[in-house]
């Protein structure tokens, strides 16, 4: 696919949300005039080079919200310039001349080779799997009755058995619901977390329908639960803040660890229904508890203030429940920290 990048001087107009700072993006200690773009980037992270905020790259790329949705701007080879010369700064893509200028150039690459906004592996499984899934899910969902072999674990080529398997889905992921999603403020059940075990696919129309299995990532047994795999979701969201205002909870981390950092995969306790999108970003603020000062016969009890640490990026939206990925923290995440508004 043909890409033409300009050096992006256009008058385009910057992107505005009621919770974007008034202040402009500011620069990094040590930011570079220039970067020569390489395989492996992601532009979260050329833009940590130039930015305090990294997220805040789409101002100072000054993107539209269509360039939001689809935000493939630049390529390995490419080079990143630095323009400190207005109020606001910003980063210019094309060939470098010297030491600052810029030359337009049009590039013809894949698409598939586009830098991507962030690390696509680390959330890869989680766009083709099912995450959180309803009673209603639940109680419809098809189900394991039988295996073929008398085994512990089921390998990939085995046989299962299975009811309540839907005409014209030939497809399935295999799940059991991994503990319920609870809200911890509203104390609200939001669903339930799926664990995901494998996938199978039918090759007989019989009672009950015959499949085989097509990969197995955890043990895979009679009473195991299915639904129909999902088609393959692309994230190519640039990050943005919310025009609603989010006041959420971190209540899961991915694999059950009570605590977890940079690049990790977390649940939120607010989805489609709260305003939120793929693509959003969000600031972590870790809950410091409460502490009791005694003062003679006297006691006096003190909530602790809240300390911003760290940024998130939402990847994938459900109704009540978001996932996100931890993009910058300067400690430990942990179930029950705040997620709001950058």
């Amino acid at each position: 696919m043909s890409k033409i990048i300009s050096s992006l001087v256009a008058s385009i107009a910057v992107l505005v949300s009621s919770n974007v700072q008034a202040a402009p993006p500011a620069i990094a200690d040590n930011a570079p005039d220039s970067y020569t773009v390489v395989k492996g980037d992601t532009l979260w992270g050329i833009s940590g080079r130039f930015l305090q905020e990294p997220w805040r790259w789409p101002e100072v790329w000054q993107m539209n919200e269509a360039q939001i949705k689809n935000p493939h701007l630049i390529y390995p080879g490419q080079v990143v310039v630095l323009d400190r010369s207005g109020a606001t700064p910003r980063l210019l893509i094309g060939k470098a001349i010297g030491n600052s200028k810029l030359e337009p150039r049009i590039y013809n690459t894949p698409i598939d080779e586009a830098v991507s906004t962030i690390p696509l592996k680390v959330i890869a499984p989680f766009l083709t799997r099912p995450l959180v899934v309803d009673s209603a899910k639940i109680e419809n969902a098809a189900t394991i009755v039988a295996t073929e072999v008398s085994r512990v674990y089921l390998a990939q080529g085995d046989t299962i058995f299975a009811k309540n398997v839907a005409e014209g889905v030939d497809s399935w992921s295999i799940f059991r619901p991994a503990k319920p999603l609870v809200d911890p403020v509203s104390g609200k059940q939001l669903g339930y977390e799926v664990q995901y075990l494998g996938s199978a696919k039918v090759t007989e129309r019989t009672s009950p329908t015959t499949l085989e299995i097509v990969d197995a990532v955890e043990e895979i047994g009679t009473g195991d639960l299915m639904l129909p795999t999902e088609g393959e979701l692309i994230f190519s969201y640039a990050p943005h803040a919310p025009k609603e205002t989010i006041d959420s909870r971190l209540i899961s981390i991915y694999r059950g660890v009570a605590e977890t950092g940079k690049l990790s995969v977390v649940a939120l306790s607010a989805g489609k229904l709260d305003g939120l999108e793929a693509g959003h970003a969000l600031a972590l603020f870790r809950n410091r508890g409460t502490t009791t000062y005694k003062e003679g016969t006297k006691k006096e009890t003190y909530v602790l203030p809240e300390k911003r640490y760290g940024t998130a990026l939402v990847f994938r939206v459900f109704d009540h429940v978001a996932y996100a990925l931890i993009m910058d923290t300067d400690g430990q995440a942990s179930i029950g920290d705040a997620v709001r508004n950058p």
